[in-house]
């Protein structure tokens, strides 16, 4: 996020403010599912054997809004589009799109 220019960007810090079901809703359609926002890294991912489980974009729906370490960060939504983790092609087209 560091290369972003995030001037009149408003920053929500979801460790602290949980993020609202309205807002999960709004990324998951702008990213076209829920799998597109759910982070395997988290440390649950692997407490409650969710791996060996398939889960539906309910489930991981669920998942992220009882537990903010399953979305990916960061997220970014700006004009209709969204930026979701920080691979450097995913920063790149954010830095671009905030320019």
């Amino acid at each position: 996020m560091n290369q972003w220019n995030l001037d009149g960007v408003q920053l929500q810090d979801i460790k602290h403010e949980r993020i609202t079901e309205g807002q999960v809703d709004e990324m998951i359609a702008l990213a076209g599912s829920a799998a597109a926002l759910f982070s395997k890294r988290a440390r649950k991912y692997k407490e409650l054997g969710l791996k060996d489980k398939t889960l539906n974009d309910s489930d991981i729906r669920a998942f992220i809004l009882e537990e903010y370490t399953f979305l990916k960060r960061p997220v970014l939504i700006h004009d209709g589009a969204i930026f979701i983790g920080n691979s450097a092609k995913v920063v790149a087209a954010a830095a671009t799109a905030l320019a």
